[in-house]
């Protein structure tokens, strides 16, 4: 059985998330994906400033996860800038600040304040979807 899905952590989304050279057309144009959480590792270590081991905990990942991290975007934003591509930002594994992810099918869901549901003996905090079935 593989490991259980754990989301990055980002406090936003990004506010731009397409960057091509000038003068170039669209069409012409390779394209680098530089994932939601690879942009968030970048703005809080080179932008913030931030340590390592703190922006770690920010994103809820260990430290080498986050030099994997820096490493990889690092590479695409280089790649990009000496051959002329184009970055668009997209995807990855992530989950924005307050949101929850079912680890079984993914889905996303804004986390509840409230942990139990006494009356109804249920989690709040459970996917509606996989809640109550059975793992196969």
């Amino acid at each position: 059985m593989p490991r259980p899905y754990k989301p990055r952590r980002v406090s936003a989304m990004p506010r731009y998330t397409y960057f091509k050279p000038t003068g170039i057309p669209m069409p012409l144009l390779d394209e680098v994906v530089l994932t939601v959480d690879e942009m968030e590792a970048i703005r809080l270590k080179d932008l913030e400033k931030l340590e390592q081991q703190e922006c770690a905990d920010r994103m809820d990942v260990a430290q080498s996860t986050l030099q994997r991290i820096l490493v990889s975007a690092r590479e695409k934003i280089a790649l990009s800038l000496i051959e002329g591509k184009a970055i668009r930002v997209h995807g990855g594994p992530f989950a924005l600040e307050g949101e929850l992810i079912c680890p079984r099918c993914r889905r996303r869901r804004v986390k509840q304040e409230n942990l139990s549901n006494e009356k109804h003996g249920l989690n709040i905090n459970e996917c509606p979807e996989c809640a109550g079935k059975d793992e196969k």
